[in-house]
């Protein structure tokens, strides 16, 4: 029989961060839903328009870029409905999931920032302007390959329809029109997300992800062209979280035991390091609601090889510049 403390922590753990997650798939899917319905696409497109011309690429994902800025769950939201749709085809679907990177990590940069700046000083500014220049590197470099990969006919859509033949749907009629598709789509997104995220947190109690991380951290004697002290920044940051490796940072710089250099390496191999697995456990549920669940780990495999390579590429550009 399950006792109080067990359905507590049970709610606590479970309970809670599940509905919440939930109700948030749920608004970033209301709002997807009732912009299309009220053709504001292009109007969202215009914001990405010269990225989306060059890289032949569609209104549709130059509004997922411009939605992204704040919601990533209503960008990916948008780009699923585009698909089943048949108006983004699966390569755009990739390629726009992975030109969403620069606003994605905007939209996250202010939190980042805020915890970042009291604990490690001027590093910080260089490690987020080193992290945020990865993210604009990897939408140029998509940019580029979308205009390699799509046809130019793609961005066809992108003129501007004749005002007196547009249909212009009043905000009542459209938001009736997404709560339509809205019941519709809830349904298989909670079938998806609600038993892969209990998946998850059993695994993580179990120790599934503890194992994988200890058995990271058990691996890193390839860096030894990093300190020790580096090594133990490292290690927080895969182990536990971003603020633990932050914390043991701050403290070896207030220490005067690491430089500033050191620190940014430190915390760039950490994220390249801890990303994929906190990737696995955090968004796949959620991604596997939004699309299909192998779909979604087609995008999250893509999504992390890239940005690893670009972090990778960023941090040995600043290590042989800071020689």
């Amino acid at each position: 029989m399950l006792t109080t403390d067990t359905l507590t922590h049970l709610w606590v753990n479970l309970g809670w961060p599940l509905t919440r997650l939930l109700l948030f798939l749920a608004v970033g899917l209301l709002v997807a839903l009732v912009i299309e319905s009220l053709n504001w696409t292009k109007k969202l497109a215009v914001i990405a328009r010269p990225l989306t011309r060059f890289g032949h690429l569609s209104p549709l994902t130059g509004a997922s870029f411009s939605m992204c800025f704040f919601s990533g769950i209503a960008a990916n939201t948008m780009l699923a409905e585009g698909y089943d749709t048949k108006k983004l085809s699966r390569r755009e679907l990739i390629l726009a999931n992975l030109f969403n990177s620069l606003p994605n990590n905007f939209l996250h940069l202010p939190t980042t920032f805020f915890i970042a700046v009291p604990i490690i000083k001027g590093a910080a500014f260089i490690y987020l302007g080193l992290t945020v220049g990865a993210a604009l590197f990897r939408t140029l470099v998509i940019t580029v390959l979308a205009r390699l990969l799509l046809p130019a006919t793609n961005t066809g859509e992108i003129a501007q329809a004749d005002p007196s033949t547009e249909q212009r749907p009043s905000f009542r009629a459209a938001l009736q029109k997404g709560l339509q598709r809205f019941r519709r789509r809830i349904r298989k997104i909670i079938s998806y997300t609600a038993p892969i995220y209990i998946l998850f947190y059993f695994l993580n109690e179990a120790g599934f992800f503890s194992a994988t991380q200890r058995f990271m951290t058990e691996h890193l004697s390839w860096l030894s062209w990093l300190s020790p002290q580096a090594i133990s920044i490292i290690t927080f940051q895969v182990a536990a979280e971003f603020t633990a490796g932050l914390a043991a940072a701050g403290a070896l710089l207030a220490a005067g035991s690491m430089s500033s250099r050191e620190i940014v390496l430190a915390l760039l191999v950490g994220n390249i390091l801890s990303s994929p697995i906190r990737a696995v456990r955090h968004q796949y549920p959620y991604y596997a609601g939004i699309f299909s669940p192998g779909l979604a780990a087609q995008l999250i495999l893509f999504s992390q090889g890239f940005r690893a390579i670009s972090i990778v590429l960023v941090t040995i550009v600043y290590y042989y510049m800071t020689l």
